[in-house]
């Protein structure tokens, strides 16, 4: 599927970086495991709602910072 969902472009990554957080530290934050993080970022796995939420307090953003649906063109 590569680094994007065919539907869902995420950020997550650039921003967990920018935040000065692991994988690891975000994924006890969000209470999940570090593999659904990366798989996350990697736009194997789509998070739902409630994961999303988690993850955007824990990086103090909003959802849709992190992620976004393509433009219509």
């Amino acid at each position: 599927m590569g680094k994007n969902h065919k539907y869902l472009h995420n950020n997550l990554e650039e921003i967990r970086k920018s935040a000065g957080l692991t994988q690891q530290k975000l994924s006890e934050s969000a209470e999940v495991s570090r593999k659904s993080i990366n798989a996350i970022e990697n736009g194997i796995y789509v998070p739902s709602t409630v994961l999303a939420l988690k993850i955007a307090k824990t990086l103090k953003c909003n959802v849709e910072d992190l992620f976004k649906l393509p433009c219509n063109k």
